[in-house]
């Protein structure tokens, strides 16, 4: 599935759900919609962290685009103004942490983010020097959430991020993977390391981390975040064209996003979610997630019912 389709029928399921004001290129919302933005709890200090992020792979990947570099500015200025602060990235999203940096210096908001980024299992030097890289693309001494990127040893020693957490380049430390190969060393080394945070693969598209490795997190006391929402475009491709279900209203979702995120909120384990955005209007709409109710359990069962009769 391509960005590019994925961005088109968005866009039609944002029409189809009548969401005009969601494509209001508007860098702000309402002062009662931050009041009410969902926060979870970070287990291992008790924080708030609101609960609708946004991650950068692909959408922030690029140089030389002040089009596209404007656009991406006005969705971090939504994004704080919305009540949301986390923003995902990694050293293998090509371009996206040297333009999260350039834009943090733009806008003035790095102070206002929950920045997480990622280094790949390497030995000790080149991690350290990962880690430097970020730290220089980024313009920031420190992150709030340094994860160790889809690692596949049962018995993945974590100890180096730790390090850097008692050395403040860090305030949490955690493991991040979207492939369902990595699932049982994940497993592992949450039983194990129980580290702050899980960052999984999670969607309506594929659930299949909600059998065992998000409760396994749970049971470790990490905060988890989902990554890949939409299933990389999969769950556009099948919504498009098609209306809400009236159940929607049930959860105050207004828009085909809402309802895939909504339904991810809906698991009390899940701190946070962080779709890939590139849009205000995106952001917007993503962020109404956080407001209104969530699905239980008996209706998120349904929702998946619907979604899979498309």
């Amino acid at each position: 599935m391509t960005h590019a389709f994925a961005d088109l029928t968005r866009r039609q399921a944002l029409a189809l759900a009548g969401s005009a004001a969601a494509s209001a290129m508007a860098p702000a919302m309402p002062a009662f919609a931050q009041a009410a933005a969902l926060a979870r709890r970070i287990p291992s200090t008790g924080e708030m962290l609101p609960s609708v992020g946004i991650g950068t792979a692909i959408i922030f990947d690029f140089e030389n685009d002040k089009e596209k570099f404007d656009m991406r500015a006005d969705v971090l200025r939504t994004l704080v103004a919305g009540g949301g602060r986390l923003i995902d990235t990694a050293p293998s999203y090509g371009q996206a942490e040297a333009r999260l940096g350039d834009l943090f210096a733009a806008t003035g908001l790095r102070d206002k983010i929950f920045l997480a980024t990622k280094v790949r299992v390497a030995d000790r030097e080149a991690t350290i020097a990962e880690m430097k890289g970020s730290f220089a693309r980024l313009k920031t001494n420190s992150v709030e959430l340094m994860q160790l990127h889809n690692p596949r040893d049962a018995n993945q020693d974590l100890g180096l991020i730790r390090e850097w957490k008692a050395q403040g380049l860090c305030k949490y430390f955690g493991i991040s993977s979207s492939f369902d190969r990595d699932y049982e060393a994940v497993e592992a080394i949450l039983r194990k390391q129980k580290p702050d945070f899980l960052q999984i693969d999670f969607s309506l598209v594929d659930r299949n981390s909600e059998e065992r490795v998000i409760p396994a997190a749970a049971d470790a006391g990490c905060a988890i975040l989902t990554n890949l929402p939409f299933g990389r475009g999969r769950f556009f491709k099948a919504t498009a064209g098609k209306p809400l279900p009236e159940m929607a209203k049930e959860i105050d979702a207004t828009s085909w996003a809402q309802f895939a995120l909504k339904w991810l909120l809906g698991n009390p384990a899940i701190t946070a979610v962080i779709p890939g955005t590139d849009r205000p209007e995106y952001m917007t709409d993503n962020l109404k997630a956080g407001i209104g109710r969530l699905p239980d359990q008996a209706m998120r069962k349904k929702m998946v019912e619907i979604f899979e009769s498309l």
